[in-house]
């Protein structure tokens, strides 16, 4: 039985770009000789997306779409599609061509040598602001710092994953869903490759700095719990500073008397104990709101269309006929 390659793009008001990369991710996969499904998520879009991507099925026997009730995000979006792939080895690419379809051949060699998780790690990110690209080392630094896995720098979601990394992936149902965290956390031998992230083919990020601000929360909160820590560490440290404080106005009184003068020092450390608070509620917060989300155990996301690849219903429907 030949092995069976599954591609993941989900899509968000992508409809610019897909032809373009429909065609390339194509004639990639046509290369390697290997049987395979495309499966498309159309995560909510509010433009034609999900209206060529059905058009997309009809023209390829490959391609399979998958339409969300609503827009659930790219990381629940990723999960729909993996949910639904049957592959071997499993792709994750994103449809704006930021990232080359032509080094699937490459993942595919690292894959046969025996790595489950094979993804890029991109050397430089044209088309993005110098502030940006900044902001994304530095919180891979962080992020390092403080969580005890490891998750590899300028790696986004393009990546090849084998079906026991997949499966043991998969088991993870958490809401809160840093997926590059999660990649990571699974462990299995992991390689990567680098390459150069091209700009934007067609149409604009969806990224924009407060989500990606909420993203890195995201994956601070989901990876670590030293914040906490952190929380607690301040306390202690500032209700120390405030005991020697008091300490040190107790002594000057008795020594000096008791002066009116101290009104500006009063109300300085009476707003830094303030703010001090006020983050520490902030951090509990964070953990405590997810947490909650986490505890409702709502589905991860809903379904308003499954359209398989026209080759799989028919292999389907022959099972069927064979029973």
């Amino acid at each position: 039985m030949s092995e069976l390659l599954s591609v993941v793009v989900p899509a968000y008001n992508e409809f610019p770009v897909l032809e373009e990369f429909h065609q390339r991710i194509s004639d990639v996969l046509g290369a390697t000789g290997m049987s395979y499904e495309i499966i498309y998520i159309d995560d909510g879009s509010t433009d034609d997306t999900a209206v060529l991507l059905n058009r997309l099925r009809e023209q390829d026997p490959a391609v399979a779409v998958i339409e969300l009730s609503r827009n659930f995000g790219k990381e629940v979006a990723l999960t729909a599609g993996l949910d639904h792939a049957r592959g071997d080895a499993i792709i994750i690419i994103d449809a704006d061509l930021q990232d080359p379809p032509e080094l699937i051949d490459e993942f595919l060699r690292e894959w046969r040598n025996g790595y489950d998780i094979v993804y890029g790690r991109r050397t430089d990110r044209e088309g993005e602001s110098w502030l940006k690209i900044t902001t994304a080392k530095w919180f891979y630094r962080v992020i390092n710092r403080l969580s005890d896995v490891e998750i590899p720098r300028d790696s986004g979601d393009f990546r090849l994953i084998s079906r026991r990394a997949l499966d043991a992936l998969l088991s993870l149902r958490e809401t809160h869903r840093y997926m590059k965290g999660l990649y990571a956390w699974v462990g299995f031998p992991q390689k990567e490759i680098l390459y150069l992230r091209q700009a934007r083919a067609a149409g604009d990020s969806k990224w924009n700095y407060w989500r990606l601000w909420n993203f890195a929360l995201e994956g601070i909160t989901s990876f670590s719990d030293v914040p906490l820590k952190m929380s607690t560490y301040l306390g202690v440290l500032t209700s120390s500073a405030a005991f020697l404080y008091g300490l040190y106005f107790l002594v000057r009184t008795m020594v000096l008397g008791n002066p009116v003068a101290g009104y500006p020092s009063l109300i300085l450390v009476v707003l830094f104990l303030g703010g001090v608070q006020l983050i520490c509620l902030g951090i509990i917060g964070e953990y405590l709101a997810r947490t909650y989300n986490e505890s409702k155990s709502r589905p991860l996301y809903f379904v308003k269309g499954y359209h398989p690849s026209r080759s799989r219903a028919s292999a389907e429907a022959e099972s069927r006929i064979n029973l």
